[in-house]
């Protein structure tokens, strides 16, 4: 495993939303949120093309200058473009539908971030298939009912979140109308950091957003 995995640092996770962020454009709302604590920023917008990706995965790299991890969702054709034209992308996030995780790992490379939404036993019982170090992370939710991803899982409430964290030993990030009072709970639930769409996309100064939820989960410990 290498420097960017090792250091990974999944405390406070945005996960972008272009029509949150509105006029400002998603590589404004990252700057800010990145200057506010964010540390790794999920790149996601499911109405893009492939090459509209690249091009938006070049202005946030940009935008975060190194001070965060950037990870496409779902579009690993994108993300090895766009590391074919040297724009610093650290990874790709991964649902159950999308690219297998051993296929990510072997285009990316032993360097690349790899995460993989997952929530129920049998993503487990799958991932106990997947050869030890192709998965970083775990995305874990939803939480409570968010209106960001209208098709979203069951919901599994603090307490689900805390048995299925504690059923693998990988870092698991709760999403999912997270809010900064879930930090807490959340933390105790055995979380590795809190994934936040609207509640920084939407802010009004994603920076200040941003730094509010990265103050809750320090002093969460």
């Amino acid at each position: 495993m290498t420097g960017v995995r090792t250091a990974l640092d999944l405390s406070l996770y945005l996960v972008t939303d272009p029509v949150l962020c509105g006029e400002r454009g998603v590589a404004a709302v990252v700057a800010d949120a990145v200057a506010g604590g964010v540390r790794i920023v999920q790149l996601r917008d499911k109405r893009a093309t492939d090459a509209e990706i690249v091009e938006q995965l070049g202005e946030l790299a940009d935008a975060i200058d190194g001070r965060a991890v950037l990870v496409v969702n779902d579009r690993l054709d994108a993300a090895i473009a766009a590391r074919a034209r040297g724009i610093r992308v650290d990874g790709v996030h991964l649902g159950q539908a999308d690219p297998a995780v051993e296929r990510a790992r072997a285009a990316l490379g032993a360097d690349a971030i790899v995460g993989l939404t997952a929530n129920q036993p049998e993503h487990l019982a799958a991932l106990a298939r997947v050869p030890a170090g192709t998965v970083d992370y775990l995305g874990v939710g939803v939480i409570r009912p968010t209106p960001t991803k209208p098709d979203h899982p069951p919901v599994l409430g603090v307490d689900g979140f805390a048995r299925f964290a504690a059923a693998t030993d990988l870092p698991c990030v709760a999403i999912g109308g997270v809010g900064q009072s879930d930090a807490p709970a959340l933390r105790a639930a055995g979380a590795a950091g809190l994934a936040v769409v609207s509640a920084i996309c939407a802010a009004e100064d994603p920076a200040e957003a941003a730094r509010s939820f990265a103050s809750a989960w320090e002093a969460a410990r």
